[in-house]
């Protein structure tokens, strides 16, 4: 069993800058990879990015690249995504999960296990 808990959401201007994390528990964190998606009011989740199990590899979707950035440390078995230059577009209930695999899987069909999230709202 794998739990996840999501941290660092809030109230944000546009311009500004928030960093998510996710701390995992009981697995093996760094054999997977991990990645983080959101969803806003009345869409679907959409994928944001994802990061292999060595940190070696990442993935971005086109709506974010030049602004997040996600990291992971092996040894806190924490993700986190740094969050540049927030948009009001990015106004989401942001998810981490892990991976079934060893890479920066984009899809989320990819993924095994999910957190609870946490909100971001970014004001303009």
């Amino acid at each position: 069993q794998v739990q996840l808990v999501e941290s660092g959401g809030g109230l944000v201007q546009a311009g500004g800058s928030l960093r998510l994390s996710c701390a995992a528990s009981g697995r093996t964190f760094s054999s997977y990879g991990m990645g983080w998606f959101r969803q806003a009011p009345g869409r679907e989740r959409e994928f944001v990015a994802a990061i292999s199990w060595s940190g070696g590899s990442t993935n971005y979707a086109d709506s974010v690249k030049g602004r997040f950035t996600i990291s992971r440390d092996n040894a806190k078995k924490t993700v986190y995504l740094q969050m540049n230059s927030l948009k009001p577009e990015d106004t989401a209930v942001y998810y981490c999960a892990v991976s079934a695999a060893a890479g920066a899987t984009v899809v989320a069909v990819g993924y095994s296990y999910w957190g609870q999230g946490t909100q971001v709202t970014v004001s303009s």
